[in-house]
């Protein structure tokens, strides 16, 4: 007789790395009805977010929201301030910065592009070397992921300012904060950062389907004289809605409605400095369960560390994805898949979004029982270890 498995009850545990868990108030808003996009209600709404993300930018400089996902945003980023030929520096951190490679190679840049092990982020020391080279300043732009979401290893975008500065070369610096915005302190002004690239769905506890710039007046002015290709992507018209609130084209009017309510919740409810630390205490008792399981985590450097999600690899002979395909039959929780040259080696727990500290006990309950009926070898002290520090550690 087959076996049938039990049909699983209770809500299903969303522990990839994005998209995050939505809020109900917020599906609730998306729910809404559609407003007429030209009509004098929807210009507010639309100056009313521009707004928002400012603060979620720490930035008083313009934000573009498009209908798109963060790699639109990417496209963005890097059309409307390059031209054909333009040399751009790129790091080798992941899965997510090798496909920003790809995109600029094929959009006609001429890219050096800095191997990595996938377990390090971007060595400020060695962005200072380069620049510091580049007497002729053909370097045009400084690419950077800060949270890498294949790997767990979090850039030190602060550091590389420093760096850039040191060697006072005028390139512009573009960071990807796909999986770090709304969870991880980030400064655009303060870091000054030319233009800062996002996505909805991962802190700002949407759906997929917003891409967001940031964009400083260096990046504004360099916009000026770019000639890539641009037409959906283009700055220009974009940049009215901050003015105006209305958009050139069709907006995503219901994630619009959605993210006013989740900017209020992290905004004007929590705040984002307990945001962050939120995010920080959850990033630290989940690799703290890593290592009471005596597994390793990705990120070798602990400066590095994500508060966003920790990837952790499985002893040498053993499939993560075999593992997580374990955990979901078994307990109805999905955990994110190794990418690119880590497939099979590891896999993700998200900690990020819309999450609380019962939330992550459940999720590392999940990953313990899987590792121990997928015989993988490890001690059954890493729920118990973050539990202590759950425990001991305040929550403001």
């Amino acid at each position: 007789m087959k076996n049938i498995a039990p049909p699983h009850t209770g809500r299903h545990f969303l522990q990839i790395p994005g998209p995050t868990n939505v809020p109900d108030r917020v599906l609730q808003a998306i729910a809404r009805p559609t407003i007429d996009h030209r009509g004098p209600e929807f210009a507010l709404l639309g100056q009313e977010i521009v707004a928002g993300m400012k603060r979620v930018f720490q930035t008083e400089d313009n934000v573009v929201v498009y209908p798109s996902s963060g790699t639109g945003a990417w496209e963005a980023a890097l059309s409307n301030t390059l031209s054909p030929g333009d040399r751009v520096l790129m790091f080798e951190t992941g899965h997510f910065a090798t496909l920003w490679h790809q995109m600029a190679s094929r959009l006609g840049l001429e890219i050096d592009f800095v191997s990595g092990d996938w377990r390090h982020g971007v060595d400020p020391a060695l962005i200072e070397e380069k620049l510091a080279a580049d007497k002729e300043h053909a370097v045009k732009a400084v690419c950077v992921v800060h949270n890498e979401t294949s790997t767990g290893v979090t850039s030190r975008v602060a550091e590389i300012r420093e760096a850039i500065d040191r060697t006072h070369h005028p390139t512009l610096y573009m960071v990807d904060t796909i999986s770090s915005l709304a969870s991880i302190d980030y400064r655009h002004d303060a870091w000054k950062v030319d233009v800062t690239i996002a996505g909805s769905q991962k802190g700002l506890m949407l759906p997929p389907g917003l891409g967001f710039n940031a964009v400083s007046k260096k990046a504004l002015a360099a916009h000026k004289t770019a000639r890539l290709p641009r037409s959906y992507w283009d700055w220009e018209a974009m940049l009215e809605t901050g003015r105006t609130g209305f958009f050139p084209y069709t907006p995503a009017t219901n994630l619009l409605y959605g993210l006013r309510e989740a900017l209020k919740m992290l905004l004007d409810e929590e705040g984002l400095a307990a945001v962050f630390h939120r995010h920080a205490r959850h990033g630290e008792a989940t690799r703290r369960a890593v290592g009471g399981w005596g597994l390793e985590v990705l990120c070798a450097d602990p400066r590095e560390h994500s508060n966003s999600l920790t990837a952790v690899l499985v002893p040498q002979g053993f499939d993560a994805d075999r593992l997580r395909e374990i955990i979901l039959d078994a307990f109805d929780m999905s955990l994110g898949t190794g990418l690119g040259r880590l497939k099979g080696k590891v896999f993700r727990i998200g900690h990020l979004g819309h999450f609380n500290d019962l939330m992550l006990c459940g999720t590392l309950a999940g990953v313990e029982m899987g590792l121990h009926r997928a015989g993988i070898p490890h001690r059954a002290s890493g729920l118990t270890a973050a539990l202590e520090f759950l425990g001991s550690v305040l929550s403001e």
